[in-house]
């Protein structure tokens, strides 16, 4: 008879995020998983195929759910400076909140997995590079608009914009408090002038 599932798989790939979020993919065992989802181990390989591949789509989840999502506010504004304040602001205020000190799932992923497995790269690097063109097209339309000085390089910038992302993530894991990461996300509107 063959298997069939009986649970939504895309609520088994949400606790399994929260699982590999919080612990990272390597140290995440099948167990932590089993646990965390509810699931049997041979119904989360027949479902899934394994722990790398029950990542990967945890990964694509998170990438969806939260930065496709936040991309796409800030998009909808009208004034695309303010646009990259309050996308800033947003990063900030998430990282404050996060008082399990988790961090950002996709940063998270970039610096354990991303140099030793090419799709784990290519779905960080889609993302910061998502982020990179939202920042491009801010800057170009702002410089359209005699918002941003000619003189600022789009592209250098956005790339720079891009680094403050990934240091207010990584500094907000317990490192720097709330009032030196929101001076970071000051830095960062400096840039555009």
């Amino acid at each position: 008879m063959p298997w069939e599932k009986s649970f939504d798989e895309g609520e088994v790939v949400g606790k399994a995020m929260k699982v590999f979020w919080e612990k990272g993919f390597e140290p995440s065992s099948m167990a932590d998983l089993i646990a965390g989802t509810g699931i049997a181990r041979g119904s989360l390989y027949n479902a899934f195929g394994g722990k790398r591949q029950l990542f990967i789509k945890a990964l694509e989840k998170y990438d969806r759910e939260n930065r496709r999502v936040i991309l796409a506010d800030m998009e909808a504004l009208d004034d695309p400076t303010r646009a990259i304040a309050m996308l800033f602001d947003c990063i900030v205020s998430e990282t404050v909140a996060d008082t399990d000190k988790k961090g950002c799932f996709l940063v998270n992923t970039a610096l354990e997995l991303a140099m030793h497995d090419d799709e784990v790269k290519r779905i960080v690097e889609r993302g910061m590079g998502e982020f990179e063109a939202f920042f491009r097209r801010c800057i170009e339309v702002a410089q359209a608009r005699g918002q941003v000085p000619g003189s600022v390089d789009p592209a250098t910038t956005a790339k720079g914009l891009v680094a403050m992302i990934v240091a207010i993530r990584l500094l907000g894991r317990g490192v720097y408090d709330a009032s030196t990461l929101k001076a970071i996300a000051a830095q960062a509107q400096r840039l555009l002038h």
